[in-house]
């Protein structure tokens, strides 16, 4: 296959000639639609699904074109569904890079493996297109510092998938929490609940036919097949996934010090383990984390497989300050005095559920709505990656803290962990040779 250095010399000289599955019903549909963003969805497991249900709402200002996977089957699925949906085709493509090479794609959205967050935005950015990524951004901070530095040299948008910064009722307690609503806010609270199986004890298998494993893989070192890997469980193993902290504490977290109004902490101390089933999973299914501040702390509270609700919810933030305290999640808030007696609440009507992996919601309309008006007509980005990868690299040294059983101490401009090098050691990761990420 072609590698990302290969591919880069390409898009440089403009010689790459790559095949692209497209209708011409598609095509004439494309080539006509120039008052509408074209956008390419990669990715089409789960979360995908989300992404065309707000491109959906958001039709008068933007169409799918193309979506992408590697593997044939959920390829196939995703497109029909967008057929019966959209009322047109979009085109199908195997492999994300024929689509950078289009001229006419506008943006791309990123609901892939972790994994290739960072790497696959870094090449949209050079290719010339603005990305919408899923949290996390990167699989570990060294990339999301790289993506960062990447945004800002190609002045394309970046908004990372953390949709709660554009739920409405979430902004409007978290101005009032920074107007003073629970006095001096200073200790913030998050945590999720859920119930998920063994992926067991996998072994090596054909690849099967319908799957690009060697694209799967992209930028990861190669390894053989597993049949307990792929399309879900790469989550769970540490050269494709980042954990449940990543998977979805990455939301919470950000809810946390965005109430809080601040960035990178002092120190980070974690513990935790595998402690429900034995089995392939290489993370944790419990976690506990304290992000310190000096003057403030966020603490995190991650259990994967035992779902006992805190607060009677799945998922949520408590932040709590001198006069009170504040409960939010994405179905509403609840004010409290400094008695615990409950002053004030707003809910949206739903419920949310943890169980949930596609997460089609009013809140990821608003995201994508925010980051189509941030191309169309200069609107500033709610979760813009420079902010979203500061709860991204927090959770990432989260799990560093964990790894290597330390507190770890920080620099809090950059992150960067002082006086314990074999921590420092995991802030990057070894890539494929030819697939590592560079600006």
């Amino acid at each position: 296959m072609i590698t990302r250095r290969e591919f880069i010399d390409k898009l440089a000289t403009g010689a790459a000639g790559m095949a692209i599955a497209s209708t011409a019903k598609s095509y004439a549909q494309i080539a006509g639609s120039n008052d509408r963003l074209n956008f390419a969805v990669i990715g089409l497991n789960g979360r995908a699904y989300a992404h065309l249900s707000s491109l959906k709402a958001s039709k008068d200002s933007a169409r799918i074109a193309y979506v992408c996977d590697v593997d044939s089957n959920i390829l196939k699925k995703f497109a029909a569904n967008s057929e019966h949906e959209l009322g047109y085709a979009p085109a199908i493509e195997k492999d994300f890079r024929a689509i950078l090479e289009k001229k006419e794609i506008d943006a791309i959205t990123i609901a892939t493996p972790d994994h290739w967050h960072a790497p696959m935005s870094i090449l949209g950015l050079q290719a010339g297109k603005h990305v919408y990524v899923e949290k996390p951004c990167s699989h570990n901070p060294a990339e999301g510092a790289l993506l960062v530095e990447a945004q800002r040299k190609y002045q394309k948008l970046v908004q990372m998938g953390t949709q709660q910064r554009s739920s409405p009722h979430t902004m409007e307690i978290v101005d009032k929490i920074h107007s003073g609503l629970i006095g001096n806010a200073y200790y913030a609270k998050a945590w999720y609940s859920n119930t998920r199986k063994s992926i067991g004890v996998g072994k090596e298998a054909p690849v099967p036919a319908q799957l690009d494993w060697d694209l799967w893989q992209g930028p990861a070192p190669r390894q053989p097949y597993r049949d307990n890997v792929h399309p879900y469980n790469w989550h769970w193993f540490k050269t494709y996934g980042t954990g449940e902290t990543l998977n979805n504490g990455t939301h919470e977290i950000d809810v946390c010090r965005w109430a809080l109004d601040v960035d990178l902490p002092r120190s980070v101390s974690s513990s935790g383990g595998r402690y429900h089933f034995k089995d392939d999973w290489q993370f944790y299914d419990t976690l506990v984390t304290n992000f310190n501040y000096g003057d403030k702390m966020i603490s995190w509270e991650g259990k994967c497989c035992q779902g006992m609700k805190l607060y009677g919810r799945d998922r949520g933030s408590m932040i709590m300050g001198t006069t009170g305290s504040v409960l939010v999640d994405r179905d509403g808030y609840e004010i409290y005095d400094l008695k615990g007696n409950k002053t004030g609440e707003f809910k949206t009507g739903k419920e949310t559920s943890s169980s949930d992996l596609t997460g089609r919601d009013s809140m990821t309309d608003a995201h994508f709505a925010n980051f189509i008006a941030g191309i169309r007509k200069g609107e500033k980005l709610h979760a813009p990656v420079s902010v979203g990868n500061v709860a991204v690299t927090m959770l990432q040294i989260s799990n560093i803290a964990w790894e290597v059983n330390s507190e770890l101490q920080l620099d809090t401009q950059n992150g960067h962990i002082q006086n314990n090098e074999a921590a420092m050691k995991m802030w990057g990761r070894q890539y494929e040779k030819g697939w590592e990420p560079r600006i």
